[in-house]
C-alpha cells in the first residue's frame, strides 16, 4: 500500500487476515484498536452464528429442527440467503448444502486437525440440487433432513464486506478488509488506489492490481485446504454434482467484482467449472485471472492483461471491474 496507511495482520479461521485503514489518522494507534475490536466482534458473531465446527453455534444448534422449519436469527438469515444467491449466480456450482459431502471426503473439522484415517471416500449423488431444495422465509429456515448446511465458502467473503462497510460507517476511515484472499473496500481509496498483489503461493505467477473504492477481490485455490484422505490429495471446493472435489484445472481463480461475496462466488464457481470457466466467465462479463497447474494464465471479462509482474508494467486498475 502507498500514503497514509496503518495495518494489522493477524489469524482466523485458519487463514490469514489483514486489516488496512487509510487517511490522515491511519497511524493514530486508538483508531486502529477501534477498527479492529469491531472488526473481532463481527467475525466472533459470524461464527458464532454459521461455524461447522464448533457445537454451540446457531446453526448446530437448530440443525435438528431444521427438516420442519425453524426461526433464526437476522444474521444467520442474511448468511443463508448470501448462500443462496451465490447458488443461483453460479447457476449451482455454489452450492451450500454439501456439509454431509465435505465430511465424507475428510473435512470434518477445522483443516489444522485433518490427518489421513484411510478411510473411503463417497461420493453425493442427487437428482435434484440440494440448494434448491432449502427454504428460507423471511427468518424461518427449513432443510430436508437428507442435507446439511456448510456456510464457509460464502460466510467469509460476507463477513469481509461486512467488516469493511462497518469500520467505515463507525469511524469513517477508507479501509481495506482481508480475509483468506477474500478482499473488500469501503470508502475513498487511497490515492494509487488500494494496491494487492495478487498471488496465491510462493512461485506462483504474480500480478498487482489497483482495486478501487467498494471494490471485492477474491481468490480461490485448489492449492491450500489440502489434505489426504484414502490415499488421495484432496482439496475444499467440492463440485456439487459428484459430492468429491473439483477436478483441479486450476491453480487459482481471481475475481473483481462489486462486492466480496460476488467475487467468491464467481471465483469458486469457475473452480468448479473447470475446462468450461472462461467461456462462463466470459459469458457473464466476469474480470478474472485464471492460473492453469502448469502456471498459464487466461483472463476473461475486463481483468488488465498488463498487470502481471515481469511484465515491466505499473500497477493495473481495476476500480471499474464489473
Amino acid at each position: 500500500m502507498t500514503g497514509e496507511t496503518a495495518t494489522r495482520d493477524w489469524t482466523v479461521w485458519g487463514t490469514d487476515a489483514r486489516l488496512v485503514l487509510a487517511g490522515p489518522d491511519a497511524h493514530d494507534p486508538t483508531r486502529m484498536r477501534r477498527a479492529a475490536a469491531l472488526v473481532d466482534d463481527l467475525l466472533a458473531e459470524i461464527d458464532l452464528a454459521c461455524s461447522r465446527f464448533r457445537s454451540d453455534s446457531e446453526l448446530n444448534r437448530l440443525h435438528a429442527s431444521l427438516p420442519t422449519g425453524a426461526e433464526v436469527s437476522p444474521l444467520l438469515a442474511a448468511l443463508v440467503r448470501a448462500a443462496l444467491d451465490a447458488a443461483a449466480l453460479t447457476e449451482g456450482r455454489v452450492d451450500p448444502t454439501l456439509r454431509y459431502a465435505m465430511d465424507a471426503v475428510g473435512y470434518d473439522r477445522d483443516i489444522d486437525l485433518i490427518e489421513d484415517d484411510g478411510g473411503l471416500i463417497r461420493a453425493v449423488l442427487s437428482p435434484r440440487p440440494g440448494w434448491r431444495s432449502v427454504g428460507l422465509r423471511g427468518h424461518t429456515l427449513q432443510v430436508p433432513a437428507h442435507l446439511a448446511l456448510d456456510l464457509g465458502a460464502t460466510a467469509k467473503a460476507v463477513a469481509s464486506d461486512r467488516a469493511a462497510a462497518l469500520v467505515h460507517a463507525e469511524l469513517g476511515d477508507s479501509v481495506l478488509v482481508s480475509l483468506g484472499g477474500d478482499i473488500s473496500t469501503s470508502g475513498a481509496a487511497p490515492a494509487a488506489g488500494w494496491n494487492v498483489t495478487v498471488r496465491d503461493m510462493p512461485g506462483d505467477p504474480a500480478a498487482r492490481v489497483a482495486l478501487g473504492p467498494g471494490r471485492g477481490l477474491a481468490t480461490s485455490s485448489t492449492q491450500k485446504r489440502r489434505w489426504h484422505r484414502a490415499g488421495l490429495t484432496r482439496h475444499h471446493i467440492l463440485d456439487p454434482r459428484t459430492g468429491t472435489p473439483a477436478d483441479p484445472v486450476w491453480r487459482t481463480v481471481t475475481v473483481a467484482a462489486r462486492t466480496c461475496v460476488r467475487a467468491n462466488s464467481f471465483s469458486t464457481g469457475a473452480i468448479v467449472a473447470g475446462d468450461a470457466a472462461p467461456e462462463w466467465l466470459g459469458r457473464h462479463g466476469v474480470p478474472a485471472r485464471l492460473v492453469r497447474q502448469d502456471g498459464a494464465v487466461v483472463f476473461t471479462g475486463d481483468w488488465p492483461r498488463d498487470a502481471e509482474l515481469g511484465c515491466d508494467a505499473e500497477t493495473a486498475d481495476l476500480g471499474s471491474a464489473a
